[in-house]
């Protein structure tokens, strides 16, 4: 299975124009909120039209606007699950899941169907209830039974765990999870968190205001990303504006300081960014010394999170790690190393 999108959607303040091709995997859609991936989606459902371009799912026309095609949602055989789950108040559990399926099939059918996803999301029993009388959980359980039910040619989420608590949410991500593993298809997933993201997708879309800027692997867009949007979607604190020195050197203009890498740094160069974690009281090293000020420290239960001055940079140390007496204080100057091999260059 297979999904071509090449489409563009324009609005008085925003545009949208996204091309990308998947297969039987799943593709992340990761940006900041407003960036267009929820529009995206609902653009591949039908629920918006593009202004210009194609949607082609399994060979199968969804929208053309040189040809004129556009077909309506109900025949484009794809399953969407909003972040408020979108259930029918009025109507039970088992006629929610049977909901999507087609009207055509015989209530046989309809029946094995409906009862095939009440067993697979543990919800035996459940079949007269209403969604009132359900957990935010069971709610979501019904809507993604509801997808599969419909037995949809692709699935798109979009933040489907926004609404949850952290218990329930590490309880369905397991539901998920066996989910993604039974479907052979093409899955579109989105989110703004990075380790959701990484955890559940095959590769990952970055997007920023309204395009796409990067599709690579989940690991690839953590470990080489090569956009300012990428850097800063995988969770760097630490980004400068950049210039070139040499091969090997570049200037954070930010933080008036001058670092080696082992990355090439080309003349086009614009960014440059560093994880928190991975600066490092200097020890013996010569090379990337910097003395800074702590002008502010937070503690979380693992963590003292660490803001330094010049530069406004972060820095996290490890309460497990370092023992309390020398954990950073504020006023307290310090001597960082950046390791050279963990700095992040790149040139849009």
């Amino acid at each position: 299975m297979s999904i071509f999108v090449d489409i563009s959607k324009h609005y008085e303040s925003f545009n949208l124009d996204v091309k990308l091709e998947a297969g039987n995997e799943t593709l992340g859609f990761l940006g900041a909120s407003g960036c267009g991936k929820s529009l995206s989606l609902r653009c591949i459902a039908g629920l918006v039209t593009p202004n210009n371009g194609r949607i082609v799912v399994n060979d199968q026309c969804f929208f053309d606007s040189k040809r004129r095609v556009n077909l309506k949602p109900q025949k484009r055989k794809t399953a969407l699950l909003f972040q408020d789950y979108k259930l029918f108040p009025n109507l039970s559990v088992a006629t929610n899941i049977a909901a999507g399926i087609d009207a055509q099939l015989s209530k046989t059918e309809v029946h094995r169907r409906v009862s095939a996803q009440l067993e697979r999301f543990g919800l035996k029993g459940f079949g007269s209830r209403y969604p009132a009388r359900l957990s935010g959980g069971q709610q979501q359980r019904v809507a993604l039974a509801r997808m599969l039910a419909a037995e949809p040619q692709i699935l798109m989420l979009d933040e489907p765990f926004s609404a949850l608590d952290s218990h329930l949410k590490a309880e369905l991500e397991e539901n998920l999870m066996g989910l993604f593993e039974d479907f052979t298809g093409t899955v579109l997933y989105v989110s703004h968190d990075i380790d959701e993201a990484f955890r559940f997708c095959d590769r990952i879309a970055i997007i920023d205001d309204g395009h796409i800027v990067e599709v690579a692997s989940a690991q690839q867009i953590v470990s080489h990303p090569q956009a300012l949007a990428t850097i800063k979607v995988s969770g760097v604190k630490n980004i400068s504006r950049a210039q070139r020195v040499g091969d090997f050197q570049v200037r954070a203009l930010d933080w008036g300081i001058t670092l080696g890498t082992n990355q090439l740094v080309t003349h086009n160069v614009r960014y440059l960014g560093i994880r928190a974690t991975y600066l490092r009281l200097a020890g013996i090293e010569t090379q990337n010394v910097f003395e800074f000020l702590v002008r502010r420290v937070s503690d979380s239960r693992f963590v003292r999170h660490v803001m330094l001055d010049p530069g406004s940079i972060s820095w996290q140390a490890d309460k497990l790690l370092v023992p309390a007496q020398e954990l950073p204080q504020k006023g307290q100057l310090l001597r960082l190393h950046f390791p050279p091999d963990k700095i992040y260059i790149v040139n849009h």
